[in-house]
């Protein structure tokens, strides 16, 4: 019987080593190659696709046309499925991969007809822009179809791939505009609800201006405090209603002249804010090639799917971007007899059955049923200006001068642009599509009052070069004057702790170097929640209750940061939560009755809540007695939270364990035995937000780059995840660790270490 079961056994282990084995085999099979030669129809002359140790592409060409063409084919070999995953999400293409499962998703992405407004403006690009998407489509195709064999996310979904189309690239940047500018228009979605329901008073309570502001010029916006609204006694009996915590896509960047630099050459800081996820958004890249006779090289993050060097440098000059927030949406209430018309948009699923979805159209953008009216979304990424490549020339400036005087015409969602040069200028300007409309609004204007200036990209641009402080800072709070914030309106803007506490820290120093840039994007000091630490110590130390003893110490020792062994920081985060949740529960309910949810207007709650703190309004209890009794609720709330998650031992509720970095790949989150060979290992937390050390559970800064024009033999660039998205390449987790624990992965490309060679096809 024995001798029966040990031959049982074997033949399982021979069978599960020839599955692992067989897996693997069809893995390797999919490995793009990273040395050979080969020919092409499309380029006019040799281009060479070489990479280093961490698998940075280096693409050599005579022409910006072919450099594409190489970009294309490195971005085809490593990073495919990521870039068809952008192009259809924008698209609204996915049920054709996933099924019945992401029609919804689909459907609300073809609310916005991108992949028509891509094709009309591919046909309106000049003749060269057209050119270069053109020598980058076929760069991809060539490059996925280089390994000969279909990658394992088409195996696992039983799907082929589809090739890459020029109006693809338009696509992918389209993408960027639905990461960073939904929040804009769902917030005055929110808003036009919470003012039918419950009137002017509640938005005026909700949009106090913030306590914390560092716009460049010093203003101030300050307003009357607003009378605390009356909550109805039937609506105040609402159980505490969980509020999500969006992320803030947004970014850090900061500079500083060249007379605060020991080279002379001013220096620039850049981190952007994004969903982690495996692979990482950014591809690192250098391009050298010839422009006018000149030899051009520029280092920096591509976006796979796009030809352009998104943040980098050439030598000349370094650029970083922070999401604008400048109000980029209007919603327009229309009239009862407003004409509009129905659009069938055909949704194609795997089976190749047809989902329809009616799509209601009118002139002033698509249709959208709110309460009892009907309201167009009038949206800067529906105008023909949205997009365009012109941030490719970048690469060819070599001043400040020449790259704000450029930024109007970049076709990107609006950022704020830092740009430094090697002779010392340091300048900030917005960047992208602005509509150069004369008013804003926070929420729906009446069809009379939509301006045709939407029609048009606005011209007229602040800029701020060479202050006299020597320093630039930007985060996603408010950075233009405030004459200029009632021209360009708040598209959501951060409530500006972050931004205060990078101002301050530029502030306390006067030489900089590029440890100290980067000592300050790793900054994780909790300034922002100190007054909520001192409010909940003071709250428990009141109570008659010894039970708070052992909360009390931890408090006590929470190290005033976002620190991965402290539990004390964590119980202030999840305390001031709570009560959020807490207090704005009748309202997140109301809006969850329209589909709707306060998380888009989460941002500027602060006035508010140490308004209600403060005046304590008996309208606000609810069904507790009292304001303490409130507190101590929402406090107690918080700590059954923890202790359902991860368990009632608060010495587990480390803050580097609940914030813990957990960088995926879409599909292990589905098949969790996949998690050991798709994802990033877990790390520590090491920050949070409202700190210039941004980072949540998957969500963060999502490279860091810092650089001085003119010596980037010192800059530093690293990326939250490898350069390949195959499990199996050597490529597909470098750079991770450096990310991670704060290393300085260097700019600039190490000793090359594989080489692709491509010459022109002689039948051309």
């Amino acid at each position: 019987m024995l001798t029966w079961i040990k031959r049982i056994v074997v033949v399982l282990l021979l069978l599960v080593l020839l599955g692992t084995a067989t897996i693997y085999g069809l893995l390797a099979l999919s490995l793009p190659a990273l040395d050979g030669k080969g020919s092409a129809t499309t380029i006019d002359s040799t281009v060479t696709i070489a990479r280093d140790a961490i698998g940075q592409a280096v693409v050599s060409a005579d022409s910006r046309a072919d450099a594409s063409y190489g970009l294309g084919f490195a971005h085809g070999q490593d990073r495919f499925f990521q870039m068809d995953l952008l192009r259809r999400n924008a698209a609204g293409e996915l049920s054709e991969l996933f099924g019945s499962a992401a029609i919804n998703l689909d459907e609300s992405m073809r609310f916005h007809q991108f992949r028509k407004r891509a094709k009309l403006i591919v046909m309106s690009l000049p003749e060269s822009y057209q050119l270069m998407l053109e020598r980058y489509t076929q760069g991809v195709n060539d490059g996925r179809a280089q390994s000969g064999f279909t990658s394992f996310e088409y195996l696992l979904l039983g799907a082929t791939p589809k090739p890459w189309l020029p109006e693809d690239s338009l696509l992918v940047i389209f993408s960027m505009y639905l990461d960073l500018q939904t929040a804009n228009f769902e917030r005055d979605e929110a808003l036009i609800a919470l003012k039918q329901q419950y009137g002017q008073g509640m938005l005026d309570f909700i949009l106090q201006p913030s306590h914390h502001q560092a716009a460049l010029d010093g203003s101030v916006i300050t307003a009357p405090t607003a009378a605390i609204p009356v909550i109805e006694p039937q609506l105040a009996q609402h159980q505490p209603s969980h509020i999500e915590d969006i992320p803030l896509y947004g970014s850090n960047n900061w500079a500083v002249t060249g007379a605060l630099t020991k080279t002379g050459a001013a220096m620039l800081s850049d981190d952007m804010h994004l969903g982690l996820t495996v692979p990482s958004i950014w591809y690192r890249a250098q391009l050298n090639y010839q422009e006018r006779g000149k030899e051009v090289q520029v280092t920096g993050v591509s976006l796979p799917g796009a030809p352009a060097i998104v943040v980098g440098s050439n030598h000349h000059i370094a650029w970083g971007f922070t999401n604008g927030y400048l109000d980029a949406a209007d919603w327009v209430e229309l009239n009862s007899d407003t004409k509009t018309q129905q659009i069938a948009e055909e949704i194609m699923l795997p089976s190749g059955e047809v989902h329809t979805y009616q799509l209601e159209m009118s002139a002033f953008g698509p249709v959208k049923q709110v309460g009892d009216k009907k309201f167009a979304l009038s949206w800067v990424a529906h105008q023909p200006y949205a997009v365009n490549l012109e941030l490719l020339q970048f690469e060819l400036f070599s001043e400040v001068g020449e790259a704000t005087a450029h930024a109007k015409n970049v076709g990107i969602p609006v950022q704020n642009l830092v740009v430094v040069d090697s002779q010392g200028s340091a300048a900030w300007t917005p960047i992208g599509a602005i509509p150069a409309r004369k008013f804003t609004r926070d929420t729906a204007l009446k069809q009379e009052e939509y301006e045709s200036a939407w029609q048009n990209n606005e011209r007229i641009r602040p800029v701020v070069q060479n202050p006299e402080s020597g320093k630039l800072w930007t985060a996603n709070a408010r950075v233009v004057s405030t004459e200029d914030n009632q021209r360009f309106g708040d598209g959501g803007y951060a409530p500006g702790a972050r931004a205060v506490q990078i101002r301050d820290g530029l502030i306390s120093k006067q030489v900089f170097s590029e440890a100290d840039f980067y000592q300050l994007q790793l900054d994780n000091q909790a300034k922002f929640l100190t007054p909520w630490h001192e409010r909940l110590v003071k709250l428990l130390q009141t109570q008659d209750s010894t039970s708070f003893e052992k909360d009390l110490r931890l408090l006590k020792d929470w190290q005033g940061c976002a620190c991965a062994d402290s539990v004390g920081y964590t119980l202030v985060k999840a305390y001031r939560n709570a009560l959020i949740d807490t207090l704005y529960a009748p309202l997140e309910q109301y809006l969850q009755t329209q589909s709707l949810s306060l998380k888009s207007v989460k941002g500027y709650f602060e006035p508010g809540l140490w308004q209600l703190l403060n005046e304590q309004p008996n309208s606000w209890l609810g069904a507790h007695s009292s304001w303490n009794e409130l507190e101590l609720a929402a406090y107690q709330l918080a700590k059954q939270k923890l202790s359902e998650r991860y368990g009632s031992n608060m010495a587990a509720w480390r803050w580097g364990d609940v914030n813990a970095l957990k960088v995926q790949h879409p599909f292990s989150k589905q098949m969790p035995m996949l998690s050991g060979l798709l994802d990033m290992p877990t790390t520590q937390a090491f920050g949070d937000t409202f700190m210039p050390a941004v980072q949540g559970k998957a969500f963060g800064a999502s490279q860091r780059f810092i650089a001085q024009p003119g010596h980037l033999e010192n800059a530093i660039l690293t990326v939250a995840g490898g350069q390949s998205g195959h499990p199996l390449s050597p490529f597909y987790r470098t750079g991770f660790n450096d990310y991670a624990e704060g290393g300085d992965t260097p700019l600039l490309p190490s000793k090359i270490t594989h080489q692709i060679v491509i010459t022109p096809n002689s039948s051309k």
